[in-house]
């Protein structure tokens, strides 16, 4: 369903597993980067009533996503640490058109998001093969299948709103782009690392 075209490297599960608060950490600060995109994208697009009001939706859920991930922290008693920087992102980021009409930047900007979920629930699903707290494993089960969700959504808008946009041929150029970045990480316990 996702696409991806290179799996995460299996010796990232490791890297997780020998530092669980630092993922826990990476994590709730990518959720609240999750639910800040959408809402910078309902900024850009208010226009767009039934696109705002399922980002709402998304920047909410999101940003629960970032409560939940926080109480497993504080009942591990561990201790949020401070924002990580996600070279991932900024990298995926480098590849959304900045120039072209708004349609294909808005395309681009939800094939972006499109691709940060299905990675995302890519690592989820091994996080609930191979993290070592079963309730970690069992939340990290609930999020995979959100996280697809906001893949589909993503991808919908894109199509439903690219019209003059061959969105298929550029979501297959993110695929393409994606594997060749995603080569370099999975080398730190972290959601995209």
């Amino acid at each position: 369903m996702l696409g991806l075209q290179l799996p995460t490297d299996p010796r990232w599960a490791e890297l997780v597993r020998q530092d669980l608060p630092e993922l826990l950490t990476d994590h709730a600060w990518c959720e609240q980067k999750a639910a800040s995109n959408a809402i910078s994208m309902i900024v850009r697009h208010p226009e767009l009533s039934e696109l705002v009001a399922e980002l709402t939706r998304i920047a909410q859920e999101e940003l629960d996503h970032f409560g939940q991930v926080v109480a497993h922290i504080h009942a591990r008693r561990w201790v949020l640490g401070p924002e990580r920087k996600d070279d991932y992102v900024n990298e995926l980021m480098r590849f959304v058109k900045k120039e072209g009409t708004k349609e294909e930047r808005l395309v681009d900007r939800l094939l972006f998001s499109a691709m940060i979920e299905a990675r995302s629930c890519e690592r989820f699903k091994l996080l609930t093969e191979e993290c070592p707290d079963r309730e970690l494993r069992d939340f990290y089960k609930e999020l995979m299948a959100s996280e697809a969700g906001h893949y589909a959504t993503f991808i919908g808008f894109a199509r439903r709103y690219g019209a003059r946009v061959d969105v298929d041929r550029r979501w297959k150029e993110f695929l393409e782009y994606e594997a060749e970045l995603v080569s370099r990480y999975g080398k730190a316990p972290t959601m995209h690392g």
